[in-house]
């Protein structure tokens, strides 16, 4: 589910800030998406220094509710989308 409706980023700045389903204001990076099966993922940091990542934002859905596992593979919950891991290891499989 979508949460709040993006802001124009700052001029000058690449983030536009975004209500986070918990009332948080976070900040997404449209600028350097991860690529995912659906859509792309965009990271959403704490705050505009990008000083601490908060999460991610799929680009297929509008959605927040993500999750990474420990090979830093990405899925959104509510579409499906997913992005590959970075790191693979048979033994995992």
């Amino acid at each position: 589910m979508a949460v709040g409706s993006p802001s124009e980023p700052e001029p000058g700045s690449s983030l536009a800030s975004r209500s986070a389903p918990d009332d948080t204001t976070v900040y997404v990076d449209r600028t350097a998406p991860d690529r995912g099966t659906h859509g792309p993922f965009f990271v959403a940091y704490c705050s505009p220094d990008r000083d601490r990542q908060w999460g991610y934002l799929c680009g297929n859905c509008d959605a927040f509710d993500t999750a990474m596992d420990t090979m830093g593979r990405i899925e959104c919950n509510a579409c499906g989308n997913l992005r590959k891991p970075d790191r693979w290891d048979a033994a995992h499989e």
